[in-house]
């Protein structure tokens, strides 16, 4: 089963990129971020069409998270728990069927957090919080003992080796010790991060920003991840990194991480 993670970087902006995107390289599941509508005005028939299973969670202009399978979708939930105050739309779930494994899937957008104001910003204070929550959600799923994925854009990036410069994002939310340090007591929970579990070194990066000639100079960063459980690490063929989608018309700032399971 090949699953795609891919902030898209608004439906409607990007309509024609994502559906000739799933048109070619025809993921099994997809796990989109930035879909940037609410959900009765994403245009989930175009997917439909496509073959697709479409479940939305959505925000008007900002955020929102959605789930395309050419399989049945079952047992869909919308929202991180932990907060029922948090009307941010970043995060979904579902459980998909292979052949002869389930697996659950869980899709995220987890925040930026930037201006971090020597730590003490609301938006990078929320990033924190937020991210506790991610590590209580990843408890519970190891406990279930599920073949499950976390998947997304989570705005981290782990290591220097995952920077063209690293130095240039001293401070940033997306580098900061307090980020990293929830970003390892995740992993340490005894998840496996599949990209780095088959690839080592550096010069691999998933988003590239549209200024100063990011994409020209190759001055990336890796900040989408797939989180696995032991279970879904075990049935792990490949991850790899579809890069020359930054190169097209129109493209996202992001592009896909993909993971192949042997379901």
């Amino acid at each position: 089963m090949k699953i795609a993670t891919f902030n898209i970087n608004g439906v409607k902006a990007r309509i024609n990129a994502v559906t000739t995107w799933l048109g070619e390289s025809a993921p099994d599941v997809a796990l989109l971020q930035e879909i940037k509508s609410v959900d009765e005005n994403f245009p989930r028939e175009l997917f439909e069409d496509l073959g697709y299973n479409v479940e939305t969670h959505g925000q008007k202009g900002f955020n929102g998270v959605a789930i395309l399978s050419k399989l049945p979708l079952e047992d869909v939930s919308r929202g991180l728990p932990g907060d029922d105050s948090d009307e941010q739309a970043r995060w979904i779930e579902a459980t998909v069927v292979g052949e002869r494994d389930a697996l659950r899937l869980c899709g995220l957008y987890l925040p930026n957090g930037n201006p971090v104001e020597d730590g003490q910003s609301e938006k990078f204070r929320y990033k924190l919080a937020w991210m506790d929550r991610l590590i209580a959600r990843g408890r519970a799923l190891l406990d279930s003992e599920e073949i499950a994925l976390m998947a997304g854009d989570y705005n981290i990036i782990p290591t220097p080796l995952d920077a063209a410069r690293p130095e240039a994002w001293v401070g940033d939310a997306l580098f900061h010790p307090e980020s990293l340090a929830k970003w390892r007591a995740l992993n340490n929970l005894g998840f496996t991060e599949a990209f780095r579990a088959g690839t080592q070194g550096p010069g691999h990066y998933s988003f590239w920003d549209y200024q100063r000639g990011a994409w020209d100079r190759n001055d990336g960063i890796r900040i989408d991840h797939v989180l696995l459980t032991p279970q879904a690490a075990d049935r792990l063929t490949d991850c790899w990194i579809e890069k020359n989608l930054r190169g097209r018309e129109k493209p996202s700032d992001h592009v896909p991480v993909w993971v192949d399971l042997d379901l």
